[in-house]
């Protein structure tokens, strides 16, 4: 190798030792300037019960023209819908079907009214107020209980926020023993999320004694797991 391609190779050499100098020193630097941090997990359940119920309320009658059993069916369909109006059961928490047919040489009409429920004592008033007034004419059926999307929504953010706060607590007490005290969280995650229904509330409507069934308002249970990672300050740093 002649003397100029020695030097340029020297040079370069020389160059590159230097950027991989300061490539090293540069990760030193980082590392030394990376925040100090805890990370920890925590974990958290909520309970909801069902907000809604749906209850099927129906009426029919035969007769021998259509006029008859229309007007029959009719009187009984207003008064059990004045009922709801009277509870306030706005007409958009009910809808109402008809269906007429032949029966032999009779005309039948049957009709339902399907009644989306909140509140659930005043589904068994109103429920006890269309049995003693129409009494065999008219059946109400058994509720059946069901979560909304917002009932739902609300559970699953309480689970998280709860598992959030163990995390913290969790984080709280490891800093102490460091001797830090706890920054802010700087990364949340939520890693594992379940849902399920109560079985045993399921099963546990029917007594030993035979009186028939109760219904039993649905619980669904959510668990939140979350990751959170919190900066650490030392305690003997003054404040500026």
């Amino acid at each position: 190798m002649n003397g100029p391609s020695r030097a340029l190779a020297a040079m370069a050499g020389s160059e590159t030792a230097q950027a991989g100098l300061e490539a090293r020193t540069g990760s030193r630097e980082s590392q030394r300037n990376r925040p100090r941090e805890v990370q920890v997990r925590g974990t958290a359940e909520a309970r909801c019960p069902a907000d809604r119920a749906s209850v099927r309320v129906g009426v029919g009658s035969s007769k021998e023209s259509v006029g008859e059993v229309s007007n029959s069916v009719s009187r009984r369909l207003e008064y059990i819908l004045q009922a709801l109006r009277q509870h306030d059961v706005g007409d958009e928490d009910t809808s109402v079907r008809k269906f007429l047919h032949r029966d032999a040489d009779l005309y039948r009409m049957d009709a339902e009214v399907m009644v989306t429920f909140s509140d659930f004592e005043k589904m068994e008033r109103v429920g006890s107020i269309l049995l003693e007034k129409l009494d065999r004419s008219v059946c109400v059926g058994t509720p059946h209980f069901y979560h909304s999307a917002e009932c739902l929504s609300q559970m699953r953010q309480r689970a998280c926020v709860r598992a959030f706060e163990n995390a913290q607590q969790k984080a709280s007490r490891v800093s102490q023993l460091l001797g830090q005290s706890l920054g802010s969280p700087l990364l949340v995650r939520e890693e594992e999320t379940k849902e399920w229904r109560n079985e045993e509330e399921e099963e546990g409507g029917e007594d030993g004694g035979g009186r028939g069934h109760i219904p039993q308002i649905p619980t669904v249970t959510a668990s939140s797991q979350v990751s959170v990672s919190f900066g650490l300050r030392d305690r003997s740093r003054k404040k500026l």
